[in-house]
Formats: C-alpha cells, sequence, structure tokens
C-alpha cells in the first residue's frame, strides 16, 4: 500500500509530496497453540534487522524477553532492549520470527528478518509485499 505524506513547502504555499511506506498488516501470537492472535500495522523497513512490536502488545500476547541486546539507530545512538520470539503471519504465510520489545516513542516495524522468515520481498515500486522466489543452496559430491 502506497502511503503519501502532504506537507506545505515553507513561504510557498504549495502542497509537496514526500516519500512514501510500505505499511502491512500481520497477525502475531505468543506460539501456534495461542488462541490469541492480534493484527498490528507496522511499517515495512528493510532497513531494520528485526520487527519491533510495543512492549505492551508482547506483555499481553503473553511474549517472554530471552536476551538483552545493543542495537544502534540510524543516528548512531546506542539503545538497549529485549528481545524474545513472536508467531508472525502475513496472508497464507506464518512462521516465528525474532521481535524487538518496542518501548514508548519507538515505531511498530515489520523488519528484514520476519520478511525472510516468511519469504516475502517487497517491491519499491508498488510498495507491497510479494512472496519470494525460494532457493536453496545444495553441495553436489
Amino acid at each position: 500500500m502506497l502511503l503519501m505524506r502532504r506537507v506545505r513547502s515553507p513561504g510557498k504555499g504549495k502542497v509537496v509530496r514526500l516519500m512514501g511506506e510500505t505499511r502491512a498488516e500481520v497477525t502475531v501470537k505468543r506460539d501456534t497453540s495461542s488462541k490469541q492472535p492480534v493484527r498490528v500495522r507496522c511499517i515495512v523497513d528493510t532497513g531494520a534487522d528485526y520487527t519491533v512490536l510495543p512492549r505492551t502488545l508482547l506483555e499481553r500476547l503473553g511474549v517472554k524477553p530471552h536476551r538483552r541486546e545493543q542495537f544502534e539507530l540510524a543516528n548512531g545512538t546506542r539503545i538497549e532492549r529485549d528481545l524474545g520470539r513472536v508467531f508472525v503471519q502475513f496472508q497464507d504465510r506464518a512462521e516465528y520470527s525474532p521481535v524487538i520489545f518496542g518501548e514508548p516513542g519507538d515505531s511498530t516495524l515489520l523488519g528484514v528478518l520476519t520478511l525472510e522468515n516468511l519469504g516475502l520481498g517487497v517491491d519499491p515500486l508498488r510498495r507491497t509485499l510479494y512472496p519470494l522466489s525460494l532457493r536453496m543452496q545444495s553441495m553436489l559430491r
């Protein structure tokens, strides 16, 4: 889905289109047996390794962090966040994925590891997700 933000350019009164965002709605739950799936709207961020979901949502689902890591933001700032694991579904594809416990002010993101786990790519022109042709490297002996 293509989303464009409109802003007025300073002093000119014209509306300018800014860069669009790709967004996707995914269903997340603690594990495959969980009866509490939640739909979440995320910004698809191919520059982010990990998916980021709000801590309050993850705690409500019963997801427990298994370690704490340092992350570097785009501006060079280092932060610490808890890491856990959730079961993510997008349309007919579902898989476990690592997830960062987002704190207030953190964006809700769908990161590259989750996209790869689901076998999805991003069409930058249409701003949509599409199934990848999966390949397996094999070593012939």
